[in-house]
């Protein structure tokens, strides 16, 4: 969102946003630059990404989920409805350290669906919420800013907070998963002991966007709230 309004500037979005997105660019070029790296370091036992992620599946003793091939760079996903782990061209047939390791962890996605874990049903619970308070928080705050109705400025900041609230519930299911590939990765051997290393370098570097991610959507979170009180007041 701007931070300059006719002949206001919105402080609040340098001190707070700006530093924010920031962090957030940074962890971007980590994880480019550590995919980019050894994505071009081969594994010596030539493991594609498909064969590693079905080696998750295999490990969690999962027969219902299919592997596909999507284009794109770090496209890479699991998609629970359609139960398929979709892995760009450059993880699905690459015989790369960072393919194996991206693989090994949109596997880890699957194997927390089949095992219910809870963190990942609170964040797949928060997504239509989040969805609406993406779209409806801040009409519904400014309309209760503009009649001086302050239970709907409560509400739309609320609903608001569901996107930091999103963002918090995606951490430990995110690093849960890195955690689950590296463990059938080492059990498994499907990389070398000075292999392993590299996938977690590339596991690290992406689980940091998630962080980067959810301290950007406090930071404009704390930053509508400090903005509309002071309106308020």
């Amino acid at each position: 969102m701007p931070f300059y309004y006719g002949y206001f500037i919105d402080y609040w979005y340098i001190i707070l946003v700006v530093p924010a997105l920031i962090i957030a660019g940074i962890a971007q070029h980590k994880v480019n630059s550590s995919y980019n790296k050894f994505s071009k370091v081969l594994n010596s036992r030539c493991i594609t990404g498909a064969y590693a992620a079905q080696a998750v599946l295999s490990y969690y003793g999962i027969t219902d989920v299919r592997i596909e091939q999507v284009s794109g760079k770090l496209s890479d996903h699991y998609d629970p409805k359609a139960k398929v782990i979709r892995l760009s061209q450059g993880v699905y047939s690459a015989c790369s350290i960072s393919a194996v390791g991206i693989a090994c962890h949109e596997a880890g996605h699957a194997a927390q669906h089949a095992e219910n874990y809870v963190p990942i049903k609170i964040r797949t619970a928060l997504v239509p919420v989040c969805n609406i308070g993406s779209h409806l928080g801040i009409p519904l705050a400014l309309i209760g800013l503009f009649l001086g109705f302050e239970p709907l400025i409560v509400v739309g900041l609320v609903l608001y907070g569901t996107i930091f609230a999103f963002q918090l519930a995606t951490l430990p299911v995110e690093f849960n998963a890195s955690r689950r590939a590296i463990k059938v990765i080492e059990e498994t051997n499907l990389l070398y002991e000075d292999e392993v290393s590299g996938a977690k370098k590339v596991l690290s570097a992406a689980a940091m966007t998630y962080v980067a991610s959810m301290l950007v959507a406090l930071a404009n979170l704390l930053r509508l709230i400090l903005r509309f009180n002071r309106r308020r007041n």
